[in-house]
């Protein structure tokens, strides 16, 4: 090898090696709650930038990730040192995770040069960019599956001394780990500069127009030689100079002392102005002082929010919204039957000349005020978790954690659909043509694009919905009220007439056709669907979003309008003609809902709107059980085993089912 190309070739692995980043100290079990854990790293150079680097924490039972940091933005300080830890740690940490996030082993913590995307929870160890890696217990156990696959032939036990609670494992500088009292912050052999932290605090992280609170700034050593003075700013995207008042940006500590506190007021207008983000970036600050922990944000919630007369989909209202249905939108419907009523129905609501295809990019302001949380205008509304999210937390990087982005009902991966190369969102006045053919115009249908929490929407993934083959499908987070299900099954049977190509079918479908790599453009389970369509009956809130999504799109969902046009076309009354009159709000026997059947100590009837009456009778006539309700009930049965008959009255319109009471 030339002499010249050896020389380049010594000083590049010099670099490298010199560049190094490791795990320096861990701390991962303390007295009762896990407050003060660390994960501390080392770079052989100060101020080494960790862009492209990701701590992963690793679970020896299922040889897979439960939590991953990504270091992006930050850098190693003048010692190499850069700290990660929960709330409680001291010195403050440059990074905070939740308190009690890493197990206690035996397991491995991990450092890659990757992306924390490429590693969510549950993803298989892997050796492919480890940068550095430590195995770690407060037992003798071993991580013996995580060891082998990484490559790791030591593991440290941080209650090898019987002191675990108040030790912590430590890299030594020859590469080998000891335990002792925790050096948070600082190189384990005690060396280095001794630094003065300036940490920046608030009792809240969110506060409401017109509040004022304290911003607190502490340095982790007195201050000496003169008075520490530095500048902070608290503009951020639309929070302004003009959102707070009197408030003084100057901070000043004196000698001898480590706390200053400045006033923040926040200005109270009388617009809805949207929730807002503050940022507290300390500016520059002398020699011998560290930033610890700049660019604080608080959220700002805007108290001029707008709320509507009627209710969220958990408190449903019904008859508040008026259908904005166009004079004879669905007149030629009326007599049609099967797949010649299911031809006309796509014939209006894929109609080439009125129906307007938007952008991908266009779903977001859509479904901004589609799906807008009736009680706050500042909020969306996650559907499948029940619960409001506001809307600043619209996803818009990769992070997807505490996010909520746009859900494709009919999965994308199902259904073909592509983005258009270039997608801009362009209004509600710029839009293409589309028609029943072009499939792939279903990315961006609003109709079946809702607000969805991102961790959920990833969890759903492209499964279908019911209860078949339980390991495949979806029927939602085990803890919601299922007030979505309604509002899923009709969007399904809008998208399986609006495209050709696209069906809803009986059973667990697989995503693809065998052997090949096209779009199935099957979702199922159809039974389960049509049941949800009963028991989860349309409300305010969903005809409303229909409403408005008419607005940019030009056609309806017509399985909102008229929610029991399902039976006839995917259903019991396939092949019996469709007249109008046979709406949801007419007919009780298509709406109502009574399970479980068998019954034994309990019967819900559910699916109605306003007063009804549920009474239940022995199979000779004889009243046993009678009571009245709003909505929904559950009643408790004490009845002999045998069969029942249940009436249900709603106005003036009743029906009666058979029930097997065991």
């Amino acid at each position: 090898m030339p002499q010249k190309l050896l020389t380049y070739l010594f000083l590049f692995l010099g670099m490298f090696s010199y560049s190094q980043v490791v795990i320096n100290e861990i701390d991962v079990d303390m007295v009762s709650s896990d407050v003060n854990e660390i994960i501390e790293l080392k770079s052989s150079t100060p101020n080494f930038p960790l862009d492209g680097y990701v701590i992963v924490l690793y679970n020896e039972t299922t040889t897979a990730s439960y939590y991953a940091i990504d270091l992006d933005g930050y850098s190693t300080d003048i010692n190499g040192i850069f700290l990660a830890g929960n709330t409680a740690v001291s010195p403050a940490p440059t990074l905070v995770f939740p308190n009690g996030k890493i197990q206690n082993g035996p397991d491995v913590i991990a450092l890659y040069q990757a992306s924390s995307t490429d590693f969510p929870d549950g993803t298989l160890v892997t050796s492919t960019n480890l940068a550095n890696a430590i195995a770690y217990s407060t037992t003798s156990a071993l991580a013996t599956n995580l060891m082998s696959a990484l490559g790791l032939s030591v593991s440290t036990n941080e209650n090898v001394n019987g002191l675990g609670t108040t030790q912590s494992i430590q890299r030594k500088n020859d590469g080998t780990y000891e335990v002792k009292a925790p050096t948070p912050g600082m190189p384990n052999d005690g060396s280095g500069i001794v630094l003065n932290y300036i940490t920046v605090s608030t009792l809240q992280t969110s506060y409401n127009e017109g509040q004022s609170f304290d911003i607190i700034f502490t340095t982790s050593q007195p201050v000496t030689g003169s008075d520490l003075l530095f500048n902070f700013t608290l503009v951020n995207g639309n929070f302004m100079v003009n959102d707070y008042t009197n408030t003084n940006l100057t901070v000043l500590i004196p000698v001898g002392q480590t706390t200053a506190s400045n006033t923040c007021t926040l200005f109270d207008d009388i617009t809805d102005e949207g929730d807002e983000e503050l940022l507290i970036d300390i500016q520059s600050v002398p020699t011998g002082y560290v930033i610890n922990n700049d660019n604080l944000i608080l959220r700002i919630y805007d108290n001029d929010y707008i709320v509507q007369n009627f209710g969220t989909p958990i408190n449903p209202t019904y008859g508040l919204v008026t259908p904005t249905i166009p004079a004879g939108y669905y007149d030629s419907l009326e007599g049609l039957s099967g797949n010649a009523l299911k031809q006309e129905l796509q014939n209006i609501i894929a109609n080439p000349s009125v129906v307007r295809l938007q952008s991908y990019a266009d779903m977001w302001d859509i479904i901004r005020i589609a799906d807008q949380n009736p009680e706050n205008s500042n909020q969306i509304w996650d559907m499948y978790l029940e619960v409001p999210m506001a809307k600043i937390d619209q996803q818009n990087s990769s992070s997807i954690v505490g996010k909520w982005n746009r859900e494709h009902i009919f999965p994308q991966s199902r259904g073909g659909f592509e983005v258009a190369n270039g997608d801009t969102a362009d209004g509600i006045s710029i839009w293409n043509t589309t028609g029943p053919t072009s499939t792939v115009d279903g990315v961006s249908d609003a109709h079946h694009i809702r607000a969805e929490n991102g961790q959920e929407n990833s969890s759903r993934n492209n499964k279908n919905y019911g209860t078949v083959n339980s390991s495949t499908v979806y029927a939602g987070p085990t803890v919601t009220q299922g007030s979505w299900h309604g509002d899923v099954a009709r969007s399904l049977f809008y998208m399986a007439v609006r495209f050709d190509g696209l069906n809803v079918v009986n059973g667990d479908p697989s995503e693809y056709l065998p052997s090949t790599s096209i779009s199935s453009g099957n979702i199922g389970d159809l039974a389960t669907l049509l049941t949800w369509n009963t028991t989860d009956a349309r409300d305010d809130y969903e005809m409303n979003r229909n409403n408005y999504v008419y607005t940019w799109q030009m056609n309806r969902n017509p399985f909102i309008d008229y929610p029991n046009l399902a039976d006839y076309i995917f259903g019991a009354n396939f092949g019996q003609p469709w007249f109008s009159t046979l709406s949801t709000q007419n007919p009780i026997e298509n709406r109502v809902a009574v399970y479980p059947n068998p019954a034994s100590e309990y019967l819900i009837v559910s699916g109605l709107e306003g007063s009804s009456k549920v009474e239940i009778y022995t199979i000779t006539g004889q009243l046993v059980q009678s009571q009245d309700f709003d909505n929904e009930i559950q009643i408790n049965l004490d009845l002999h085993v045998g069969m029942y008959l249940v009436k249900v009255t709603n106005g003036t319109q009743s029906t009666t089912k058979k029930i097997i009471v065991k």
